[in-house]
């Protein structure tokens, strides 16, 4: 392995790195999402939608269920799979933006994926409404050389087209649902329905033809529904669809506490994480009662809990009161422009404190990386620009912590270093006075950011390995920058083993 970002500069893709291999990879033609677009706004209407006028994710999710059952898939939806108690699989989260960051990890989870049985999507599939149509590029393509079978779970931008195309790719080609009758006139459902997004007459024709490119049979998997288990080996991998606000439907719910039962361990992967930026989010269950509630329960033997939607890797070890340490983890960094690390403060949240808590990039590479993309925008690059140096240090400063890089020479910290880093949202300590914010971790994160994606390294991806044992789980994160030397030797930036017995 190489150096990674915790060990030098260039170990996290700075400097002048010769350039990956990953763009011989990309298709001549490639659409640059712009979330600045009119054009595209509209059409990923739909979650703002559901969030004024309610929800239909839960009627709809039951409807794709209820198909999938006539259709002969099995009622508990657990694949059951014939690995041996020792095998290994790979889990990379939010990937289908079709352009150099996600093809930038593809060299990298190729190599390090060979002798691994299976690979979970967790999370946002296709950017950016999950059209049928977009998965030539965006998922046959890039991973047509991974010779081993793929299952998903969608994220939100999966359900911008009522989860239609997910549906036909990942689930033996399911038709469209039936339409159903227009709401009563003069309420909230009737308008939702007026303004929902609906897919393009014809999408998905082009499918067929694609799927040629991952139709070996080492490749082929078929999945129950938009959530399933996976029993391999000595564990149960439960994975659940949170819909467009993540959250989960009463009939899903049942099935999680059912699917849970038993001495079996089980990892979870959800598309949305439990433990993110410092906060806990336990995802509620229509009902009551939430998926935490049952992933803790010492009854169901969870042993970890990995989620998608936020671009970037982090991990929180919480020790629970039976003793029991759950590892809750972040991995959505598989190729969608990456959300920040920089303005995570510092953590302190079910016992889980900085020296516990690990994230990629490192917060100091994170405030580098906005400090030149915002002085790009606003075409004040040498204001703005912070060395890898400097912001590593400006970051120790306002958590309080040490360098996470081994130092180098001294930096001397002045007025503009620590101005900008206030203003791009760097977290800080507990009780700290917070000032003006440019936005970087609201509105920057959900419009500017995916428009402001970067095209040439480094772009701080990654993707996680799991080897399983009969005694543990192995998981490590491994980093992809886009330049050669990581491609080569993908860099490890996390490694936890977690006990199964």
């Amino acid at each position: 392995m190489s150096d990674s970002s915790r060990d030098t500069a260039a170990g996290a893709g700075w400097g002048d790195a010769e350039p990956g291999d990953y763009r011989r990879l990309i298709p001549s033609r490639v659409e640059k999402i712009s979330w600045l677009n009119p054009r595209m706004l509209w059409a990923a209407r739909n979650g703002v939608l559901a969030s004024w006028f309610g929800d239909p994710t839960g009627r709809t999710r039951g409807r794709w269920v209820a198909q999938r059952e006539a259709a002969g898939a099995p009622a508990d939806k657990v694949i059951r799979r014939s690995d041996p108690d020792r095998f290994s699989f790979m889990v990379i989260g939010d990937t289908g933006e079709g352009d150099d960051p996600q093809y930038a990890v593809v060299p990298g989870f190729l190599k390090m994926s060979q002798d691994t049985s299976f690979a979970v999507l967790a999370s946002d599939v296709i950017y950016p409404v999950g059209a049928a149509d977009d998965y030539g590029t965006k998922f046959f393509r890039p991973y047509r050389d991974y010779r081993a079978p793929i299952y998903a779970i969608p994220g939100n931008h999966d359900w911008y087209e009522d989860l239609g195309g997910f549906m036909r790719v990942f689930c033996d080609d399911a038709p469209p649902l039936p339409a159903e009758p227009a709401p009563r006139p003069l309420t909230r459902a009737r308008l939702r329905s007026l303004l929902w997004h609906r897919p393009r007459q014809g999408d998905g024709q082009h499918l067929a033809e694609v799927r040629k490119s991952r139709s070996a049979a080492a490749q082929l998997a078929v999945q129950p529904g938009p959530y399933w288990a996976i029993d391999a080996g000595p564990v149960r991998i439960i994975g659940i669809d949170t819909g467009l606000l993540g959250t989960l439907d009463a009939g899903q719910g049942a099935w999680l506490r059912e699917v849970s039962q038993g001495p079996r361990p089980k990892i979870l992967v959800t598309g949305s994480p439990l433990y993110v930026d410092g906060e806990h989010h336990p995802c509620a269950i229509e009902g009551g009662g939430t998926v935490d509630d049952i992933v803790r329960a010492p009854e169901h033997h969870y042993v970890a809990a990995i989620g998608g939607d936020i671009h970037n890797y982090q991990r929180y070890p919480v020790r629970l009161a039976d003793g029991r340490t759950l590892q809750y983890v972040v991995s959505g960094g598989g190729g969608a422009f990456m959300h920040a690390t920089h303005t995570i403060p510092r953590v302190s949240v079910a016992g889980v404190t900085e020296r516990d808590f690990r994230c990629y990039p490192l917060r100091g590479d994170s405030l580098a990386f906005y400090s030149r993309l915002y002085g790009r925008r606003l075409r004040l690059p040498r204001l703005f620009t912070l060395s890898e140096a400097e912001a590593q240090a400006v970051v120790a400063e306002r958590l309080g912590i040490p360098p996470t890089r081994t130092p180098g020479p001294e930096v001397r910290i002045t007025r503009r270093i620590r101005l900008i880093a206030g203003l791009l949202g760097t977290g800080s300590r507990p009780g700290r006075r917070k000032r003006f914010r440019l936005p970087v971790r609201k509105i920057y994160t959900q419009l500017f950011s995916p428009s402001s994606v970067t095209y040439s390294p480094p772009f701080f991806k990654c993707f996680l390995r799991l080897d399983v044992s009969p005694e543990s789980v192995r998981l490590r994160c491994f980093a992809a920058t886009g330049n050669r030397e990581q491609e080569l030797k993908p860099p490890v930036e996390d490694e936890v083993v977690i006990p199964l017995t």
